[in-house]
C-alpha cells in the first residue's frame, strides 16, 4: 500500500516536514509513515563516551511515539505508523521510500535571505531516491500554502497558492509533468509552468545583445514547444488552470522568484546509475537551496 514516508529525527525541521506530510496524506487519502534511522557508530566514535543502547532506544522510541501522537490528534483522519531503521541515513531513507508515494524531509532555513540549507543527508537521499522527494522548511506552516484573506491576513480557508513547475522544453519528462498536474489538481490550484530561455552561449562570450528579431524567434519557438509538451497531460487534467510562463533569463532565478507565491515548487532530477555524486543538476540544486516554498524533486529516466 502506498504511503507518505517522513524521515524523522526529532529536530524542528523534521517535525515541520511531518506536519506537511500529514496534510498531504489527507489530500491523497493515504497513510503516513514516520521513519527514524540510526547510523552505526564508527570505530573512532565508539571510543567516545556515548549513552547506552537502552537510553538511545528509549529516546528514539519516544521521539517517534510523541510525534505520532501529536499528528494523530491534529489529523484524526490520517493513519500514522512508525518504524526504526539502521544504516546510512541517505540510503536507508531512499530504500524506505521505494514503495511510498512521497518521501518528505525537513531542511533548515537560510535565515533572513530565505530558502533551504540542504545537508549531506538530504543530498544523499535525493541521489538515491527513485520516488519523489519533498523538502520542507523548518518554519513552514499550513497558512503559507494559501492565499491571504480579504483583509490580508494568513488563512487556511482561502484557496491554495499556485503549484509551480520548472520545465526544460529540451528535456521534458512525463513523470515530472504529471506529478505537478496531480499536485495542482488535488489542491484545486492553478499550475504555473516556468521555463527560462537562455541565449546562445556565444552571446555571453562576446557580451552581445540579442537582436530583437532573434529574441522574438527564440521566445516563440520555446513557447510553442512548452505548449506542445503540456498538451497531452492537460487533456488528463482538464480541471487544472495552466499558466505558461516562458521568458528570457536564468531558469533557476525564475523558479526561485516564482516560489515566493507558490504552495509547492516541482523540479526534476534525471536518474543516473553512477555511484558517485548527487546528480541533481544545477537548476534543481539552486532551487533546493533558495526556494521559499516546499520543493518536490521528481526523479525520471
Amino acid at each position: 500500500m502506498r504511503t507518505i514516508t517522513v524521515g524523522l529525527d526529532g529536530s524542528k525541521e523534521s517535525l515541520a516536514a511531518a506536519e506537511w506530510a500529514a496534510r498531504e496524506a489527507g489530500l491523497l487519502h493515504l497513510s503516513l509513515r514516520l521513519v527514524q534511522v540510526w547510523e552505526p557508530v564508527t570505530a573512532p566514535m565508539a571510543k567516545a563516551p556515548l549513552p547506552g543502547a537502552e537510553t538511545r532506544q528509549h529516546w528514539t522510541e519516544r521521539i517517534l511515539r510523541v510525534a505520532a501522537e501529536d499528528l494523530r490528534r491534529r489529523h484524526p483522519g490520517v493513519e500514522v505508523t512508525t518504524e526504526q531503521l539502521t544504516g546510512e541515513r541517505g540510503e536507508a531513507l531512499a530504500h524506505a521510500a521505494r514503495d511510498a508515494e512521497l518521501l518528505v524531509l525537513g531542511s533548515r532555513g537560510l535565515g533572513g535571505i530565505g530558502g533551504f540549507l540542504v545537508g549531506s543527508v538530504g543530498l544523499s537521499t535525493l541521489a538515491h531516491a527513485e520516488r519523489p522527494v519533498v523538502l520542507v522548511h523548518a518554519d513552514e506552516q499550513a497558512v503559507d500554502e494559501h492565499e491571504k484573506d480579504g483583509a490580508g491576513a494568513p488563512s487556511t480557508a482561502t484557496p491554495f497558492r499556485p503549484v509551480v513547475l520548472g520545465l526544460d522544453v529540451a528535456d521534458p519528462a512525463d513523470a515530472l509533468i504529471e506529478f505537478a498536474f496531480a499536485a495542482a489538481a488535488r489542491r484545486n490550484a492553478p499550475l504555473r509552468v516556468v521555463h527560462g530561455i537562455n541565449p546562445p552561449p556565444y552571446y555571453y562570450a562576446y557580451g552581445m545583445a540579442l537582436e530583437p528579431a532573434l529574441e522574438q524567434a527564440l521566445h516563440e519557438r520555446d513557447a510553442t514547444l512548452l505548449t506542445e509538451e503540456l498538451s497531452a497531460v492537460r487533456e488528463k487534467f482538464p480541471e487544472v488552470e495552466v499558466v505558461e510562463d516562458s521568458g528570457f533569463g536564468s531558469p533557476a532565478l525564475r523558479l526561485i522568484d516564482a516560489s515566493r507565491d507558490a504552495s509547492l515548487v516541482v523540479v526534476g532530477r534525471r536518474m543516473r546509475r553512477r555511484t558517485l555524486g548527487t546528480h541533481i543538476g544545477p537548476v534543481t540544486h539552486a532551487v533546493l537551496h533558495h526556494a521559499t516554498a516546499p520543493v518536490a524533486v521528481v526523479a525520471h529516466d
